[in-house]
């Protein structure tokens, strides 16, 4: 018997991925939407196979005592007082990246959350891919000793012939080129590298492609991470290139180095002059369906069965991204001044 019902918010590319990744859980299902526009329920109840409701006022939808959880796919400008409403309601969240468009305003749903006694889970999804999770295991088994340098970068050229693009070309819910998207790199390099970020430096440009001018903001971004521990990183976020959608990851370690799928150890005795090939998937597209959304939200009703946060996406884990997210957005504006995540 599936356990939870779950409420989207917003219907439109990505909710339509998020629901089948829902329904092929062991416990959710999806039994509402919310959409400023009119649904044909019968219709979408027929295609899931049960009945789903269909709302255009959200309190309606929130009000329901059988709805269990809320995912929010709506406009990130939106995502704080509709996370901050469900919340509110008593309602568990899936919410998509970026959690909101300002620190301020990703603290305020951490903090509704936290005292309305309901879990949360973030969409930084790529710590579920199987290219984060096999070089999660080379690092966890040791092979790369102590890191001390990483660097993970995202190249996705977000132009007219993508979804996301009409939105996205507008500072009110596009960002920047980190908050976009960037983000899973930087979350990515925060999951691997294991430390707090202690401060960030970064720098912005923008391509001069007619095809990327709508852009209100910087659509490229360089940025240097010191950690806690002592190690650094880089994280480049480029939204504007034409090429290839690459997600690039780089580790340096005592005992060894990761190039995206390739590695060499000393621990293996292998020789150095040669990458030794790690057999996974990598992320290769920024399409939604290709997003491992179904092993992310397993794993958060898996938690709630438990009475627990969720591991790796937890509000509370996410949050730190988004720290470091805004500090790089501030030190880019000023040119790129350091930026103490403390000061914050």
């Amino acid at each position: 018997m599936k356990k939870y019902n779950v409420g989207i918010i917003g219907y439109g590319w990505a909710a339509t991925a998020h629901m089948d990744a829902i329904e092929a859980t062991k416990q959710g299902q999806v039994t509402a939407i919310y959409s400023s526009r009119p649904l044909d329920a019968k219709k979408i109840s027929e295609k899931y196979g049960h009945p789903v409701k269909t709302y255009q006022q959200l309190d309606e939808m929130l009000a329901d005592p059988d709805l269990h959880v809320v995912d929010i796919t709506s406009y990130p400008s939106q995502h704080r007082n509709q996370a901050v409403a469900a919340a509110n309601a008593k309602k568990h969240i899936i919410l998509e990246k970026p959690m909101a468009n300002s620190l301020q305003e990703v603290r305020e749903i951490v903090a509704a959350a936290k005292s309305n006694g309901v879990m949360g889970c973030v969409c930084f999804e790529c710590r579920f891919s199987g290219q984060f999770t096999s070089t999660k295991a080379v690092i966890d088994q040791g092979l790369l000793g102590d890191l001390h340098y990483g660097e993970v970068d995202y190249y996705h050229g977000i132009g007219p012939w993508y979804g996301q693009f009409r939105w996205n070309v507008g500072k009110k819910d596009g960002g920047s080129a980190l908050l976009t998207a960037g983000c899973h790199a930087l979350d990515a390099l925060l999951m691997v590298m294991g430390s707090e970020v202690e401060s960030v430096t970064s720098l912005s440009t923008k391509s001069k492609s007619d095809i990327f001018a709508p852009y209100e903001y910087d659509t490229s971004s360089c940025t240097l991470v010191k950690f806690k521990n002592g190690a650094v990183g880089k994280c480049a976020a480029i939204v504007d290139c034409l090429q290839p959608y690459y997600f690039h990851t780089h580790l340096v370690g005592s005992q060894g180095s990761l190039l995206d799928d390739r590695f060499h150890s000393n621990k293996l005795h292998t020789d150095k002059k040669h990458w030794s090939k790690l057999s996974m998937h990598m992320l290769d597209s920024g399409d939604v369906a290709d997003h491992p959304y179904q092993s992310q939200f397993q794993a958060f009703f898996d938690a709630l069965d438990e009475g627990r946060e969720m591991p790796l996406t937890s509000f509370s884990q996410s949050l730190r991204t988004f720290e470091a997210v805004f500090a790089a957005d501030r030190s880019a504006e000023l040119g790129g001044v350091p930026v103490r995540v403390a000061d914050l």
